[in-house]
C-alpha cells in the first residue's frame, strides 16, 4: 500500500501555509489534553505500530529497494532499515514514553510576597515543534512520542531516502492519536521530499515555535544559518578527559579506556585526551598498549610522541578540532589544569569534558570554569546521555545555550510561565 505521494512544488507555499496552520490549532487542543489522555494516544499508536508490521517493513523495502539503486553506502542503508526488532524498539518506546511523569502543569517555586500574592512557576509545551532529520525511520516515532508527552504539536520532516517508511508511521501514529480523541494534525510528517519545504518550515514563526535538527554537521549548519525560528542544535562533540596529577591511577586508566573505545561513533565520545606532565612518562604507556590492542590508532603532541615513540604519529594543528567518531585519539601532554583548562577552551565544542583527579578543589574548579553542557568528575564522557541521566528518553543533546542545554528530555521541549495567585489583592 503506498502512503501520500511528493507535493507538487507548485503547491509547496499554500501546502506548507495549511500544514502549519493545522499544526497550531492542534498544539492548542494538545496542551490542553490530560496526561491520561496523552497517555492514550501513545498506547494507541504502539498497537497499530504493532498491527501493521507487515505494511510497514514492506514500505520500507520500497525506500531499501530505491535507496540500493541510488548507490547509498552500506552504512546508509544499514541505518535505514526497519527490521522486526527496530519496530520492537519503536513500539517499546512509545509505551516508555507513556510511563514517563508528564511535565505539563507542574508548578513550582510558589512563595509569598510581601503583598500576599504567591509567585511562582508553571511548566508548559513550547507549542510547535519542527523536527529535521536524516535516514533513521525511528526518529519518526521517537520524536512523535516526546512531543506528544510534552504537549508539543510537531512537524517532521525526514530523510527523502526514508520517505515511505516515514509516511507509514505517520498513518499509524494519525490512527492512534484519533483512537485517542486527539486531532490528527498534532503529528504531521512533510508529504514532500522537496529540500525547499525545509527552507519554510525553518522560517515560518508564526506557526512553527522552535526547530531541532537531527543529522550531520552541514545540516546542522544550514538550518542554524537559514532559520527564523530559534533552533535548539547541537554542531559536534569533541570531547575532552583531563587525567589529572592527582588522579587515582587505575580510574583515570578505566575511564579514560572506556570514554574512547565503548563505542566510537557518538557525540559523547572522548576525542581528545590531556595528560598532565608530571604524570604522562609513567601513565601514557600503559594505557597506550589498552588503545593499541583496541585497534585505536593515536595522534599525539610532540612529547606525548617522544614518550610513545613508535605507537603514535604527530598530530597536525587540525587534529585538535577534529570529531573523529572513529578509532582515532589525539593526546596532549599539558603542564597542569589551567593548561588543560585553556586547551578545552580553546578546541572543544561545548559538549562534555570530564577531569579525573582526587583533589576536591581541583575537580570543584573544573566544574564550575569549565564551559561545557555537561561536566564530569572521575567519570566517562560516555554517560552523557539522556537515558543515562534518568530523562527516560531524549531527542538530542543540546550545546546551546537557550533555552534548553545538555540531554534534551520531555522538560527540555516546554517552557515556563509565571503564574500568580491572589485573593483580590490589588497594588498599593
Amino acid at each position: 500500500m503506498s502512503h501520500a505521494a511528493n507535493v507538487q512544488i507548485d503547491d509547496l507555499n499554500a501546502y506548507m501555509g495549511d500544514l502549519g496552520q493545522r499544526a497550531r490549532a492542534a498544539s492548542r487542543a494538545l496542551a490542553a489534553a490530560t496526561t491520561a489522555t496523552k497517555d492514550a494516544a501513545l498506547q494507541a499508536i504502539a498497537g497499530d505500530l504493532d498491527r501493521i508490521r507487515d505494511e510497514l517493513m514492506a514500505e520500507n523495502r520500497r525506500d531499501l529497494d530505491t535507496g540500493a539503486a541510488k548507490g547509498l553506502d552500506a552504512a546508509l542503508l544499514d541505518r535505514l532499515e526497519l527490521s522486526q526488532a527496530r519496530i520492537d524498539g519503536m513500539i517499546e518506546g512509545l509505551r516508555q514514553i507513556a510511563t514517563l511523569p508528564d511535565p505539563i502543569g507542574e508548578i513550582f517555586d510558589l512563595r509569598f510576597r510581601p503583598s500576599g500574592i504567591q509567585v511562582g512557576r508553571m511548566r508548559v509545551p513550547l507549542g510547535v515543534v519542527g523536527i529535521i532529520y536524516e535516514s533513521r525511520p525511528n526518529v519518526t516515532a521517537d520524536a512523535a512520542a516526546l512531543c506528544l508527552k510534552s504537549g508539543n504539536a510537531t512537524v517532521l520532516r525526514g530523510g527523502s531516502e526514508a520517505f515511505h517508511s516515514n509516511q507509514a508511521i505517520a498513518a499509524s501514529i494519525q490512527r492512534g492519536l484519533q483512537l485517542a480523541g486527539l486531532p490528527a494534525d498534532a503529528v504531521q510528517v512533510l508529504a514532500t521530499t522537496d529540500r525547499a519545504a525545509v527552507d519554510s518550515m525553518i522560517t515560518m514563526p508564526e506557526h512553527i515555535d522552535v526547530i531541532i535538527p537531527r543529522g550531520g554537521k552541514g545540516l546542522i549548519e544550514r538550518i542554524s544559518s537559514n532559520a527564523r525560528v530559534p533552533v535548539i542544535k547541537h554542531l559536534h562533540g569533541i570531547c575532552h578527559v583531563y587525567v589529572d596529577d592527582e588522579a587515582d591511577p587505575n580510574k583515570a586508566f578505566d575511564v579514560a579506556l572506556n570514554a574512547k573505545t565503548q563505542r566510537y561513533g557518538t557525540c559523547n565520545t572522548m576525542e581528545t585526551l590531556l595528560v598532565n606532565e608530571t604524570i604522562a612518562d609513567d601513565f601514557l604507556p600503559h594505557l597506550a598498549a589498552a588503545y593499541i590492542d583496541e585497534g585505536v590508532e593515536l595522534r599525539g603532541c610532540e612529547q606525548t610522541c617522544k614518550i610513545l615513540r613508535d605507537h603514535c604519529v604527530a598530530a597536525s594543528a587540525s587534529d585538535w578540532d577534529e570529531e573523529y567518531l572513529a578509532p582515532i585519539l589525539s593526546i596532549a601532554v599539558v603542564p597542569n589544569i589551567d593548561g588543560a583548562m585553556a586547551h578545552i577552551a580553546r578546541h572543544g565544542s561545548m559538549h562534555t569534558e570530564s577531569i579525573v583527579t582526587e583533589n576536591i578543589s581541583k575537580a570543584r574548579r573544573f566544574l564550575r570554569e569549565v564551559d561545557a553542557s555537561s561536566v564530569m568528575v572521575n567519570a566517562s564522557t560516555r554517560f552523557a546521555d539522556g537515558f543515562e541521566y534518568g530523562l527516560g528518553a531524549e531527542i538530542g543533546i543540546s550545546t546551546d545555550k537557550f533555552h534548553v542545554r545538555g540531554p534534551v528530555g520531555l522538560d527540555g521541549l516546554t517552557s515556563v510561565k509565571f503564574i500568580v495567585l491572589g485573593d483580590g489583592h490589588i497594588r498599593e
